[in-house]
């Protein structure tokens, strides 16, 4: 009577699909991590001295008010971060993904468990990655008017105006007093 072993040997690295897979949750949990912390470089830098040097001669003419209805001193200036979007586009990948990392772990039953539970984390990590991606930052300008009334007006881009810096309210949005 022989018995045959059937043990089967996996051979080499991991599955093609599997490598493709692993490498892109890395490359994408790095960078959602990066993106997470600030450490990702941003288009709208700029450089804070400037700003500094121009809000010294922007208080200085602030002193000198002359009578304006349309004119006021800027109170402060904020960075306003939203939350971007979901497309769904995140959580589908996500959902791929931890599948596929699920279906490697464990056999029968367990296998089919950690792969529905993979696919529901890879979802779910995939959607917030995906948003944090998509934020956005405008610049809230909250202006001081002349007559004591405050306004608040939203801008995309930092804008190039400094805290203590006389404008006037025009009807595209304020612009530097002169």
């Amino acid at each position: 009577m022989e018995t045959t072993n059937s043990v089967e040997k996996r051979s080499g690295m991991l599955y093609p699909m599997m490598l493709i897979a692993a490498i892109a949750v890395i490359v994408f949990s790095a960078a959602g991590i990066a993106t997470m912390m600030g450490w990702m470089p941003s288009a709208l830098s700029v450089d804070d001295p400037v700003a500094k040097a121009g809000a010294g001669r922007a208080r200085a003419a602030a002193s000198t008010a002359a009578s304006c209805r349309d004119c006021g001193v800027i109170e402060s200036i904020r960075a306003v971060q939203s939350q971007g979007e979901g497309s769904g586009l995140g959580a589908i990948g996500g959902a791929v993904v931890g599948g596929i990392l699920g279906n490697q772990v464990g056999r029968g039953g367990g296998r089919t468990a950690a792969t529905v539970v993979g696919a529901g984390a890879g979802a779910y990590a995939g959607h917030e990655i995906e948003k944090n991606v998509k934020k956005s930052v405008s610049y809230r300008i909250r202006v001081r008017m002349n007559d004591g009334t405050y306004r608040t007006f939203y801008e995309p881009a930092q804008p190039a105006y400094a805290v203590g810096q006389k404008v006037r309210v025009t009807g595209q949005g304020i612009t530097a007093a002169g």
